[in-house]
């Protein structure tokens, strides 16, 4: 199919805004109902649109700045994470992008020149509900409740549906497709929210907020159902049918496409594996844990296998080719150009010789921003547009319809590199250097390898470390490496960053061995949006991180 269907815009209701405690009146004359869904091919079209159209694309506020999910929920993980900044003020994006201050080279404290001065400060002063889209907070949370109610949907009005020919197979595997993406929604809003909402039918919501542990496991839970569903189709036939008229046909080219069943499970796994791997730091990983992310990622995306993935198309029906995504808003004829400014840190990542840095990235005038807006964001960098076309070079931003290619969910570099970090915290080192190689040689970096090398585990880390920016970067997984890390702690508890590149805000000089400290909060405070019309219930987890 070439476009995306509407139904989901009707029944995937937001909890944000219209929260109560009973059922909601989503019938509209105008506009195709639940029951015009209880066919089979109207169900089918629900399960596309309640993913690709409620989960990532439309919302009741925003703007082309930071509305849509990869461009904008993502872009606010990529500039905490330090890949990308901002200027603009829209939404208060500049401020999220500023660290509380910067170190130059000459001893030079730039403290972060917005009020209120700290990003925690930020936070609380931003997240009310009269601040409605500006309210950044808004954004993750909106798109992935309002994916979670038009699951329930499908689950709800699939049990209603009467498939033509091997129905209990097509159902299973719509069934899947539900379980998994609430899976997904619920391990993205535990991973970024201190709590979280169980809900489990369409249209209603609750006001027990529960842990976000507690959301985490339900994301597990969901996933373990998808698995299982899709280990009781029976007829493959059926099942290609079912999920080839799920993912867009746009979206069914280079490693998107129909998974097999086998495949799907992996990719399960993998997504199994960064919920234990993003939601704990590396100094209260246990060796349990560390073996289950090795036992799952050893049962993960292979490199071969297909995966969920999101191309732009003409008419963008999924994403707008001029700025869908984070890396499409990075890039420009020079740098500054564009919405996001790309971070000197992020390009320092890169190694001498990579050709991944060649392919996509280019080095033009300095440019220096309002010094009133940031205290780090100056550049001298942008991603090409298009890339310079080395062939087996990965692409990492292009506005040419259908040229770049979106991770939407787990990825082989994603799972080889937690595969590799599990192998190095249980004592493989060069197991887990031959992991970040194959990674390496998967996106054409055109690096000589580092197993093999007698690297320390010291020296294995940062390699991983450096790896991890660069592989996956642009896909609102970098701040949760900044957070495990230790990186958003006070320098002097050894967090922050040290001899990092900083373009000095109105000279434009160079430093070289600058320290930052960027005092992101861990995790967010449930919005203000949800709590204004949904105030928790006696007995609820707090939904307010104390730090």
């Amino acid at each position: 199919m070439n476009r995306l269907k509407k139904y989901s815009l009707l029944v995937g209701v937001m909890l944000v805004f219209f929260a109560c405690k009973k059922d909601l009146d989503i019938r509209n004359p105008n506009l195709p109902t639940p029951e015009s869904a209880a066919t089979e091919d109207g169900i089918i079209s629900l399960a596309q649109g309640g993913v690709y159209v409620n989960g990532f694309r439309d919302l009741k506020y925003g703007d082309g700045i930071y509305g849509l999910f990869w461009s904008g929920a993502m872009g606010f993980h990529e500039m905490l994470a330090d890949v990308v900044q901002a200027e603009a003020a829209n939404g208060f994006i500049n401020q999220i992008s500023t660290p509380d201050y910067v170190i130059l080279d000459n001893g030079t404290k730039i403290l972060n020149p917005n009020a209120p001065n700290t990003q925690k400060e930020l936070v609380r002063q931003v997240n009310l509900n009269a601040n409605r889209g500006a309210n950044f907070l808004y954004y993750e949370w909106a798109y992935m409740y309002s994916m979670i109610s038009a699951c329930n949907s499908i689950l709800e009005i699939g049990e209603k549906v009467e498939f033509a020919n091997d129905g209990d197979s097509k159902k299973a595997t719509l069934q899947a497709w539900a379980y998994f993406w609430k899976g997904y929604a619920y391990a993205r809003i535990g991973s970024i929210y201190y709590a979280g909402l169980i809900t489990n039918s369409s249209g209603t919501t609750n006001g027990d907020y529960v842990t976000k542990e507690q959301i985490i496991a339900e994301s597990n839970s969901m996933l373990d159902k998808a698995a299982s569903a899709i280990s009781s189709v029976s007829n493959t036939t059926a099942y290609n049918d079912v999920l080839g008229r799920l993912i867009p046909s746009f979206n069914q080219v280079g490693k998107g496409g129909i998974l097999t069943q086998d495949m799907w499970k992996r990719n399960i796994n993998t997504l199994k594996a960064r919920n234990i791997l993003v939601n704990t730091t590396v100094t209260e990983m246990s060796p349990a844990q560390w073996q289950s992310i090795l036992t799952l990622t050893n049962d993960g995306i292979k490199a071969n296998d297909k995966i969920f993935t999101g191309r732009t198309n003409a008419t963008g029906d999924f994403l707008s080719s001029s700025g869908g995504t984070v890396s499409l808003k990075a890039q420009a004829a020079l740098a500054g150009g564009n919405t996001y400014k790309l971070s000197e840190r992020w390009v320092m990542e890169f190694k001498d010789g990579d050709k991944r840095k060649e392919n996509n990235v280019l080095q033009t005038q300095t440019w220096i921003g309002n010094s009133d807006r940031g205290n780090s964001f100056n550049t001298r960098f942008t991603l090409i547009n298009g890339s310079n076309h080395m062939p087996g070079v990965i692409i990492y931003s292009s506005s040419t319809d259908g040229e770049y290619e979106l991770y939407i969910a787990g990825s082989y570099e994603e799972n080889e590199l937690m595969k590799a970090e599990a192998l190095m915290y249980t004592g493989s080192v060069d197991q887990g250097l031959a992991s970040v190689d194959a990674v390496r040689v998967f996106q054409g970096a055109g690096l000589p390898a580092v197993s093999g090398t007698g690297l320390t585990l010291a020296q294995a880390k940062e390699e991983l470390r450096r790896e991890r920016r660069v592989a996956i970067a642009f896909l609102g997984l970098s701040f949760y490496d900044a957070r495990r890390l230790g990186i958003i702690n006070p320098l002097a508890q050894g967090g922050g960053r040290k001899g990092v590149i900083v373009v000095a805000p109105t000279t434009g000089v160079v430093n070289t061995n600058a320290q930052i400290e960027y005092g992101a909060l861990d995790y967010w405070d449930v919005p203000d949006n949800e709590l204004a019309y949904n105030p928790p219930s006696a007995g609820s987890a707090p939904v307010k991180n104390p730090k």
